[in-house]
């Protein structure tokens, strides 16, 4: 079992959220959240772990938004 890394290990992340938000340019609000969806479901299906992913959800739902 893996742990949850929870401190920056992205390489080129303002990169990453750059490209990020291009992907979401001229999506409609409902569009954008489907978008979202997939790409949680790929993720997760390429982590495969469910502890981590488990972590990864109690993490985001406690993190402030915005």
């Amino acid at each position: 079992m893996t742990a949850l890394i929870d401190t920056p290990n992205l390489a080129d992340h303002d990169g990453f959220y750059e490209e990020l938000l291009a992907t979401h340019k001229g999506l409609s609000e409902a569009e954008s959240q489907a978008l979202n969806a997939q790409l949680v479901m790929i993720l997760a299906n390429h982590i495969g772990d469910r502890t981590v992913l488990s972590e990864a959800l109690a993490l985001a739902r406690k993190t402030p938004l915005g």
